[in-house]
């Protein structure tokens, strides 16, 4: 890959012209008072990017820690209890003040929850941040193929981000290659499988090969596959190992043999076609 990453702080450029960095601390179950210090951390270790959402109640200990780095990349999202052009727009004016940003750099469309009917005038209420210049770019999270051509249809704007689970045993092979044709970015949640996939006798035997730990050769696969990961954990030595990345590389035929890990039943996370969330 001509423009892969070269180190920690290389970025991804968007269809919107802006870039991003490739890897990002994720903050899912960071909590909240523990936040500030957990990305304060990630600063000192080289991170340039911090993932957070509406959901995770978190976003005010990201704002906290974030201070006085202005550069940090920072992304949140809208959650499905605020769906709605108006609504949209009410969430995002809390988020922004919580992080302590004028403009936020990713915004994101937590689920499409089809079932709701209300993801189109969502993404519209995304569109009009953009356009205010509140948000530099808008994407969506957990959006399938047909959620993804009715927004494109609907708006005639792509989103510059999907941010979908994939793992070595759930690899979207067939969403990834439609986000490469229309020009969307794919981003990983869960990259590591919620640890499970650690365990896996290939990954670890590719790990002993080259030196590393099971989860850097796991985001090594996604960067490989041009996939921009966000792997959480709130300890500094683990942090510090998922940012080591760039001192090897997997070989086609490691790469090849990661890919038959895939499992029709792999996904861990809810469908979202029709996602339920207790």
């Amino acid at each position: 890959m001509s423009d892969f990453p070269k180190d920690a702080a290389s970025c991804v450029q968007l269809n919107d012209g802006h870039v991003m960095p490739w890897i990002g601390l994720g903050v899912w179950e960071t909590p909240p008072d523990e936040t500030a210090n957990v990305v304060r951390t990630a600063i000192e270790l080289g991170y340039r990017a911090v993932d957070t959402a509406r959901l995770y109640r978190n976003e005010a200990g990201v704002g906290e820690g974030l201070k006085g780095h202005p550069a940090m990349f920072v992304t949140t999202k809208v959650w499905n209890d605020e769906q709605g052009y108006d609504a949209t727009l009410r969430a995002f004016d809390e988020s922004a003040r919580l992080l302590q940003r004028d403009v936020v750099d990713l915004y994101l469309i937590h689920w499409a929850m089809p079932q709701q009917g209300l993801y189109v005038e969502t993404w519209k209420a995304l569109i009009e941040l953009k356009k205010q210049g509140r948000v530099r770019s808008i994407g969506v999270s957990n959006f399938e193929k047909d959620h993804l051509q009715r927004i494109m249809d609907e708006t005639g704007v792509v989103p510059a981000i999907n941010q979908i689970e994939i793992h070595p045993f759930f690899q979207q092979q067939e969403l990834r290659a439609f986000h490469k044709s229309v020009g969307i970015q794919t981003e990983a949640w869960r990259p590591l499988g919620k640890g499970t996939v650690l365990k896996n006798e290939l990954i670890g035997d590719i790990a002993k090969r080259h030196g590393k730990s099971p989860a850097q050769v796991i985001l090594r696969w996604h960067l490989q596959n041009g996939v921009v990961v966000i792997p959480k954990s709130v300890h500094r030595e683990r942090m510090a190992e998922n940012l080591d990345l760039f001192d090897f590389v997997l070989p086609e035929r490691e790469m090849e043999a990661i890919a038959t890990l895939h499992r029709a039943d792999g996904r861990m996370g809810e469908n979202p076609a029709n996602p339920v969330f207790g």
